[in-house]
């Protein structure tokens, strides 16, 4: 019989996650943790074996843990003897103490707060402020016309301050793999719709005899994580670690309003000089994909090249937050034909905006905006930012 170690936590977010059941109404729900718990367990297995890009090894080994239906009849060695695999179920045993639905509903949405984008203006020509946490969660946000304000398209999110028992079982052999990628989730994870954006940040709180998460960052040079199309660890560059966090903040609405403005700068440097079916890609396609008004003839309006940047919203001991800002980089997969020069450009041009930020307003340069009138236009709502490397 296999042993099992078990742990025990205390899952608690931070900003309202957008949980979705088939009736979309907000549900605490297994399935988007042992889906984040099995990402952030191949960035641990890259780490853990010198950043190998021996796809089919690391799969086999996450089918035989988290369960599997693809691996049926194949054969390898493991430990001196020849192994056959079949389909399985997972040995990972994951349960929520809670299934209950959302507690913030569409009338009791907080205000949303407003943030300048210059790409955003009436008829006359005129820059529109626009909601930040409609900015920021776009899908399970809507606007309300007759209200006039943001509020949610479902029935329910998940509130920011709820909890619930979050409780694993895992092999003995599996544990120190597991217990390093749940240490990834407390630091990094997000859960739910537009997570990337910081929606449905949690911390993980270790309950009985489970032992506080530790681990070391999954560091790679970022140039060189661009020799795959997989996210599998956190870049650096000569500075360190590609992680930038923001000041503290009272609530999550007005952290919400200070990562919008962050996005809107990095994404709205790069000006666009085509709209729909564009012949090539332009190099603020290579963030994410698609963007409104500016497809790209060859990839279509179906194909979905999601931001490999993330924002995740940590809890400071006295209680304010904190925004974190990291890059897991990886090339686009073939699908697009990436070139590498332009995303290696697109991409220092997003660190040196992040950099700028890191310095004293009134001395900043603002040189990775390399369109004029863009860089005026940014820069007073840019230069109320303030952020900071994380050496770790």
């Amino acid at each position: 019989m296999t042993k099992m170690t078990q742990h025990r936590f205390t899952v608690r977010l931070l900003t309202p996650a957008f949980l979705g059941d088939a009736e979309q109404s907000a549900r605490w729900r297994t399935p988007p943790f042992k889906h984040l718990l099995r990402q952030w367990w191949r960035v641990q297995w890259a780490a853990e074996h010198g950043f190998s890009n021996d796809i089919r090894a690391m799969r086999r080994e996450e089918g035989l843990l988290f369960g599997h239906a693809w691996l049926k009849d194949d054969r390898f060695m493991r430990d001196g003897r020849w192994v056959t695999t079949t389909a399985r179920k997972s040995l990972v045993r994951l349960r929520l103490d809670r299934w209950d639905e959302g507690k913030l509903k569409k009338n009791s949405w907080p205000s949303d707060g407003t943030v300048f984008h210059p790409e955003v203006q009436n008829p006359q020509g005129r820059a529109i402020p626009v909601g930040s946490a409609l900015y920021q969660g776009f899908g399970p946000l809507i606007y309300d016309k007759d209200r006039r304000a943001t509020t949610l398209k479902a029935n329910a999110a998940l509130q920011a301050g709820e909890s619930a028992g979050f409780a694993l079982a895992v092999p003995q052999d599996a544990a120190p793999g597991i217990e390093r990628a749940l240490a990834l989730m407390h630091r990094f994870g997000t859960v739910g719709g537009r997570s990337r954006n910081g929606w449905g940040s949690f911390v993980l709180i270790p309950e009985s005899d489970t032992s506080l998460l530790t681990v070391s960052l999954p560091l790679r040079p970022w140039k060189d994580c661009l020799d795959r199309d997989w996210p599998h660890a956190i870049g650096t560059d000569d500075r360190g670690p590609l992680i930038w966090q923001t000041q503290p903040h009272e609530n999550w609405q007005a952290l919400m309003q200070t990562l919008a403005q962050i996005k809107i700068g990095l994404r709205t440097q790069f000006v666009f000089t085509t709209g729909r079916n564009a012949p090539a890609p332009e190099d603020r396609h290579w963030l994410s994909y698609p963007v409104t008004n500016h497809s790209v003839q060859s990839w279509g309006k179906s194909s979905r090249l999601p931001n490999t940047l993330h924002f995740k919203i940590r809890a400071l001991p006295n209680g304010q937050l904190v925004g974190t800002i990291f890059h897991v980089p990886c090339l686009p997969p073939p699908q697009f034909q990436p070139s590498r020069k332009a995303i290696e450009g697109v991409w220092q041009r997003v660190y040196e905006l992040l950099d700028e930020l890191s310095r004293e307003p009134g001395k900043r340069t603002y040189a990775s905006i390399q369109d004029q009138q863009r860089r005026s236009a940014l820069k007073p709502t840019l230069e109320r930012l303030r952020l900071q490397r994380v050496k770790e």
